[in-house]
């Protein structure tokens, strides 16, 4: 069904936090009549539009250069996915984060497989609530894309609906947030005839 369809570049937030009994994220969960993950829990994020370059966020040495690694022609530039980023938090949940150096860091990268209704590059920012601008409780900014936005622990987090993809996601998250050592980005490609695995170094 999807075979044809572009691929998108997209960009996707997983904002955490130290919650009382432990590390927390922050998802919501996407309408029933979307095209697209209809009725799954996600975090917030979305494709790159032809604006987000004018609003990039400064990163790392090696988050910048790992965001180039495996890119097809005409991929967007760092800054795009970093103002993707910071624009698709701020449209779907109200928040805002800082425009500090290391704010975001380049985490997990995944590319949609066929036969999907819509089929994205998406990378995956990992971000520290502590560098939001407000109150990472108000989500009275928030446009009408993600409903139940809530705080929840990682543990609580697996009982939700979620992608495939968000699962592996959030088994990522609690190793890093435990210590683990830098091995690469986690990449889970499916651009070609059989999905790929590999991290990018």
């Amino acid at each position: 069904m999807s075979e044809g369809l572009a691929i998108r570049p997209a960009a996707t937030v997983i904002l955490w936090r130290q919650g009382a009994g432990g590390a927390e994220v922050l998802m919501g969960q996407r309408g029933a009549g979307a095209a697209f993950m209809p009725s799954k829990y996600v975090f917030p994020g979305g494709a790159v539009d032809p604006g987000d370059a004018a609003t990039p966020l400064p990163l790392g040495t090696d988050c910048a250069r790992r965001l180039t690694l495996d890119c097809p022609p005409g991929a967007p530039e760092p800054g795009a996915l970093t103002g993707a980023a910071l624009r698709e938090l701020r449209e779907e949940t109200g928040l805002t984060l800082a425009p500090l150096p290391g704010a975001l860091r380049f985490f997990f990268r995944a590319i949609t497989p066929p036969g999907r209704s819509r089929r994205f590059d998406a990378r995956f920012f990992l971000a520290d609530a502590a560098h939001l601008t407000g109150d990472a409780d108000d989500f009275s900014g928030a446009e009408d894309e993600l409903s139940h936005l809530h705080w929840i622990g990682l543990p609580e987090a697996k009982a939700l609906d979620l992608p495939f993809i968000t699962e592996v996601v959030l088994a990522e998250v609690a190793a890093h947030l435990a210590g683990a050592p830098d091995l690469g980005v986690p990449f889970f490609d499916n651009s070609g005839d059989r999905p790929l695995f590999r991290r990018l170094i």
